[in-house]
């Protein structure tokens, strides 16, 4: 079956980086756009990130762009995300998805069809 394992979470400072790494088994992802979201405690899950299939095109939030760069490598069916100049409030559960359509990105959690089980980003002040 279909299994998204995302790592890469952990304690860090503010200012620091991280990156997270999600790899797909089960089926091969190369025309399916794929994105990361994350979820505080107490909040809705929101969008962070997505790349087409190609790799080609992003998008970001205005709450990470110029911080968190998302990147692809469809050899290792594998999405990334590479955080830098972290903060506290982006502390919260990341995930990695895989839209339900060909070709096609979006923000919407419910337009992905496939999730990972999350991995815990923590900055401390």
């Amino acid at each position: 079956q279909v299994q998204l394992v995302e790592s890469g979470g952990g304690l860090v400072q503010a200012g620091g980086s991280l990156r997270l790494s999600c790899a797909a088994s089960g089926r091969t992802f190369n025309t399916y756009a794929m994105g990361w979201f994350r979820q505080a405690p107490g909040k809705e899950r929101e969008f962070v990130a997505a790349i087409s299939s190609s790799g080609g095109t992003t998008d970001y939030s205005d709450s990470v762009k110029g911080r968190f760069t998302i990147s692809r490598d469809n050899a290792k069916n594998s999405v990334y995300l590479q955080m830098n100049s972290l903060k506290p409030e982006d502390t919260a559960l990341y995930y990695c998805a895989v839209h339900r359509t060909t070709y096609t990105m979006s923000k919407i959690p419910g337009r992905y069809n496939y999730w990972g089980q999350g991995t815990q980003v923590t900055v401390s002040s």
